[in-house]
Protein backbone atom coordinates (compact mmCIF):
# COMPACT_ATOMS: atom_id res chain seq x y z
CA UNK A 1 0.00 0.00 0.00
CA UNK A 2 1.34 3.76 -0.72
CA UNK A 3 -0.09 5.09 1.92
CA UNK A 4 -2.29 3.77 4.85
CA UNK A 5 -6.24 4.36 4.06
CA UNK A 6 -8.52 4.77 7.17
CA UNK A 7 -11.02 2.66 7.69
CA UNK A 8 -13.85 5.54 7.11
CA UNK A 9 -12.51 6.44 3.73
CA UNK A 10 -13.59 2.83 2.76
CA UNK A 11 -16.98 2.98 4.57
CA UNK A 12 -17.96 6.32 2.59
CA UNK A 13 -19.09 6.55 -1.20
CA UNK A 14 -16.88 7.86 -4.31
CA UNK A 15 -16.89 8.77 -7.76
CA UNK A 16 -17.78 4.81 -9.01
CA UNK A 17 -18.09 2.86 -5.45
CA UNK A 18 -21.43 4.99 -5.08
CA UNK A 19 -22.86 2.89 -2.02
CA UNK A 20 -25.47 5.40 -1.07
CA UNK A 21 -27.60 4.96 -4.31
CA UNK A 22 -30.89 3.74 -3.53
CA UNK A 23 -31.02 0.61 -5.76
CA UNK A 24 -27.42 -0.36 -4.60
CA UNK A 25 -28.39 -0.31 -1.07
CA UNK A 26 -31.73 -2.65 -1.89
CA UNK A 27 -29.29 -5.06 -3.31
CA UNK A 28 -27.15 -5.26 -0.67
CA UNK A 29 -29.71 -5.29 1.86
CA UNK A 30 -31.74 -8.31 -0.01
CA UNK A 31 -28.44 -10.32 -0.63
CA UNK A 32 -27.14 -9.95 3.16
CA UNK A 33 -30.62 -10.92 4.27
CA UNK A 34 -31.00 -12.16 7.32
CA UNK A 35 -27.36 -12.56 8.14
CA UNK A 36 -26.55 -11.69 11.42
CA UNK A 37 -22.73 -11.11 11.64
CA UNK A 38 -20.70 -8.98 8.14
CA UNK A 39 -18.35 -11.81 7.73
CA UNK A 40 -21.93 -13.94 6.41
CA UNK A 41 -23.27 -10.51 5.06
CA UNK A 42 -20.10 -10.23 3.00
CA UNK A 43 -20.27 -13.67 1.69
CA UNK A 44 -23.70 -13.64 0.61
CA UNK A 45 -22.95 -10.27 -1.47
CA UNK A 46 -20.15 -12.18 -2.71
CA UNK A 47 -22.13 -14.97 -4.14
CA UNK A 48 -24.70 -12.15 -5.36
CA UNK A 49 -22.21 -10.12 -7.88
CA UNK A 50 -19.97 -13.47 -8.45
CA UNK A 51 -23.30 -15.14 -10.35
CA UNK A 52 -25.78 -12.44 -10.15
CA UNK A 53 -23.89 -10.27 -12.58
CA UNK A 54 -22.73 -12.11 -15.42
CA UNK A 55 -19.04 -11.33 -16.74
CA UNK A 56 -18.25 -9.65 -20.12
CA UNK A 57 -15.02 -9.29 -20.97
CA UNK A 58 -16.25 -6.91 -23.77
CA UNK A 59 -17.89 -4.59 -21.67
CA UNK A 60 -15.06 -2.55 -20.15
CA UNK A 61 -15.63 0.87 -19.93
CA UNK A 62 -12.94 3.60 -18.30
CA UNK A 63 -15.26 5.84 -17.02
CA UNK A 64 -16.99 7.34 -13.88
CA UNK A 65 -20.10 6.48 -15.45
CA UNK A 66 -18.94 2.98 -16.86
CA UNK A 67 -17.36 1.92 -13.74
CA UNK A 68 -20.04 3.05 -11.52
CA UNK A 69 -21.56 0.33 -9.04
CA UNK A 70 -24.76 0.96 -9.88
CA UNK A 71 -24.52 0.83 -13.26
CA UNK A 72 -23.02 -2.27 -13.43
CA UNK A 73 -26.30 -3.64 -11.17
CA UNK A 74 -28.65 -1.81 -13.87
CA UNK A 75 -26.74 -3.42 -16.98
CA UNK A 76 -26.65 -7.07 -15.04
CA UNK A 77 -23.65 -7.44 -16.31
CA UNK A 78 -19.77 -6.40 -16.05
CA UNK A 79 -15.57 -6.96 -15.91
CA UNK A 80 -13.45 -7.95 -13.30
CA UNK A 81 -12.95 -4.35 -12.23
CA UNK A 82 -16.86 -3.31 -12.37
CA UNK A 83 -18.10 -6.47 -10.58
CA UNK A 84 -14.69 -5.42 -8.33
CA UNK A 85 -16.58 -2.11 -7.27
CA UNK A 86 -20.25 -3.44 -7.37
CA UNK A 87 -18.90 -5.86 -4.46
CA UNK A 88 -17.18 -3.03 -2.39
CA UNK A 89 -19.86 -0.64 -2.95
CA UNK A 90 -22.61 -3.14 -1.77
CA UNK A 91 -20.32 -3.80 1.26
CA UNK A 92 -19.81 -0.17 2.13
CA UNK A 93 -23.64 0.13 1.46
CA UNK A 94 -23.53 -2.47 4.70
CA UNK A 95 -21.34 -0.77 6.78
CA UNK A 96 -18.66 -3.26 5.81
CA UNK A 97 -14.76 -1.44 4.88
CA UNK A 98 -13.97 -2.44 1.06
CA UNK A 99 -11.51 -1.03 -1.05
CA UNK A 100 -10.42 -2.09 -4.79
CA UNK A 101 -7.30 -4.00 -5.16
CA UNK A 102 -5.45 -4.55 -8.62
CA UNK A 103 -3.12 -7.18 -9.76
CA UNK A 104 -1.18 -8.14 -13.28
CA UNK A 105 -2.45 -11.49 -14.63
CA UNK A 106 -1.24 -13.66 -17.12
CA UNK A 107 -4.83 -15.59 -18.47
CA UNK A 108 -4.41 -18.41 -20.56
CA UNK A 109 -8.30 -19.07 -20.95
CA UNK A 110 -9.22 -16.52 -23.24
CA UNK A 111 -11.57 -16.27 -27.03
CA UNK A 112 -10.28 -15.53 -30.13
CA UNK A 113 -11.49 -11.92 -30.63
CA UNK A 114 -9.57 -11.41 -27.60
CA UNK A 115 -6.24 -13.21 -28.63
CA UNK A 116 -6.23 -11.02 -31.53
CA UNK A 117 -7.23 -7.50 -30.10
CA UNK A 118 -5.02 -7.70 -27.28
CA UNK A 119 -2.09 -9.24 -28.34
CA UNK A 120 -0.61 -10.76 -25.52
CA UNK A 121 -2.49 -13.10 -22.38
CA UNK A 122 -1.30 -10.26 -19.86
CA UNK A 123 -4.17 -8.50 -18.14
CA UNK A 124 -3.39 -5.40 -16.79
CA UNK A 125 -5.04 -3.86 -13.48
CA UNK A 126 -7.51 -7.40 -12.95
CA UNK A 127 -9.95 -5.82 -10.42
CA UNK A 128 -10.65 -7.66 -7.37
CA UNK A 129 -12.47 -6.21 -3.85
CA UNK A 130 -10.64 -6.28 -0.39
CA UNK A 131 -12.62 -6.52 2.59
CA UNK A 132 -12.07 -5.78 6.27
CA UNK A 133 -13.83 -8.55 8.19
CA UNK A 134 -12.83 -9.73 11.38
CA UNK A 135 -9.86 -7.29 11.85
CA UNK A 136 -8.15 -8.38 8.81
CA UNK A 137 -8.30 -7.28 5.18
CA UNK A 138 -9.45 -10.91 2.75
CA UNK A 139 -9.44 -10.71 -1.17
CA UNK A 140 -12.35 -11.59 -3.08
CA UNK A 141 -12.49 -11.95 -6.89
CA UNK A 142 -16.40 -12.33 -8.33
CA UNK A 143 -15.27 -11.64 -11.81
CA UNK A 144 -16.28 -15.03 -13.42
CA UNK A 145 -20.23 -16.82 -13.04
CA UNK A 146 -20.57 -19.96 -12.95
CA UNK A 147 -22.33 -20.78 -15.69
CA UNK A 148 -18.95 -19.20 -17.18
CA UNK A 149 -17.02 -21.73 -14.95
CA UNK A 150 -18.66 -24.35 -16.09
CA UNK A 151 -18.12 -23.75 -20.15
CA UNK A 152 -14.71 -23.28 -19.37
CA UNK A 153 -14.35 -26.12 -17.03
CA UNK A 154 -13.03 -23.95 -14.49
CA UNK A 155 -14.16 -24.52 -10.60
CA UNK A 156 -15.63 -21.75 -9.68
CA UNK A 157 -13.92 -19.12 -7.38
CA UNK A 158 -15.61 -19.67 -3.49
CA UNK A 159 -15.56 -17.31 -0.64
CA UNK A 160 -15.44 -17.73 2.89
CA UNK A 161 -14.63 -14.16 4.53
CA UNK A 162 -11.55 -15.59 6.10
CA UNK A 163 -9.38 -16.93 3.19
CA UNK A 164 -8.43 -14.53 0.04
CA UNK A 165 -10.38 -16.12 -2.89
CA UNK A 166 -8.04 -15.54 -5.88
CA UNK A 167 -7.99 -17.39 -9.43
CA UNK A 168 -6.85 -21.01 -9.04
CA UNK A 169 -3.10 -21.36 -11.23
CA UNK A 170 -4.60 -24.41 -13.16
CA UNK A 171 -8.08 -25.95 -14.04
CA UNK A 172 -9.21 -29.37 -12.48
CA UNK A 173 -7.96 -31.41 -15.65
CA UNK A 174 -4.38 -29.68 -15.12
CA UNK A 175 -4.56 -26.71 -17.83
CA UNK A 176 -2.73 -23.67 -16.62
CA UNK A 177 -5.34 -20.94 -16.16
CA UNK A 178 -4.06 -18.00 -14.36
CA UNK A 179 -0.67 -16.46 -13.15
CA UNK A 180 -0.63 -13.55 -11.35
CA UNK A 181 2.28 -11.55 -11.61
CA UNK A 182 2.43 -8.51 -9.80
CA UNK A 183 0.10 -6.77 -7.37
CA UNK A 184 -0.19 -3.25 -8.17
CA UNK A 185 -1.95 -1.59 -4.46
CA UNK A 186 -5.49 -1.04 -3.52
CA UNK A 187 -7.33 1.54 -3.58
CA UNK A 188 -10.48 3.93 -2.46
CA UNK A 189 -11.88 3.95 -5.81
CA UNK A 190 -10.65 2.74 -9.18
CA UNK A 191 -7.47 5.07 -10.91
CA UNK A 192 -8.98 5.52 -13.72
CA UNK A 193 -6.22 7.44 -15.49
CA UNK A 194 -3.39 4.68 -14.29
CA UNK A 195 -5.41 2.17 -16.39
CA UNK A 196 -5.78 4.40 -18.85
CA UNK A 197 -2.33 5.11 -19.45
CA UNK A 198 -1.70 1.40 -18.72
CA UNK A 199 -3.81 -0.14 -21.41
CA UNK A 200 -3.12 2.65 -24.11
CA UNK A 201 0.36 1.98 -23.71
CA UNK A 202 0.27 -2.62 -23.40
CA UNK A 203 -2.59 -2.23 -25.63
CA UNK A 204 -2.21 0.35 -27.77
CA UNK A 205 -5.26 2.02 -27.48
CA UNK A 206 -7.51 -0.77 -27.81
CA UNK A 207 -8.11 -2.82 -23.94
CA UNK A 208 -10.67 -5.57 -25.22
CA UNK A 209 -12.48 -6.89 -28.17
CA UNK A 210 -15.44 -5.12 -26.57
CA UNK A 211 -15.64 -2.19 -29.26
CA UNK A 212 -15.69 -4.07 -32.21
CA UNK A 213 -19.45 -3.78 -33.78
CA UNK A 214 -21.50 -7.05 -33.14
CA UNK A 215 -19.39 -8.57 -30.41
CA UNK A 216 -20.63 -10.66 -28.16
CA UNK A 217 -18.83 -12.42 -25.22
CA UNK A 218 -21.09 -15.12 -24.70
CA UNK A 219 -21.51 -16.31 -28.18
CA UNK A 220 -17.48 -15.92 -28.68
CA UNK A 221 -17.14 -18.26 -25.45
CA UNK A 222 -19.76 -20.91 -26.87
CA UNK A 223 -17.17 -20.87 -29.64
CA UNK A 224 -14.35 -21.20 -27.55
CA UNK A 225 -15.60 -24.27 -25.72
CA UNK A 226 -16.47 -26.15 -28.53
CA UNK A 227 -12.89 -26.18 -29.82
Amino acid sequence: MRAMIPDDACLAPSATVDADHPALRIFAERAAGDADDDRERAVRLYYAVRDGIRYDAYGIALDEEGLRASTTLKRGRGWCVSKAVLLAAGCRALGIPARLGFADVRNHLSTERMRQSMKTDVFYWHGYTAIRLDGRWVKATPAFNVELCEKFKLAPLEFDGRSDSLFHAFTPDGTRHMEYLRYRDEYVDVPIDEIRATFAREYAGTPSAGDAAGADFDRDVEAETRK
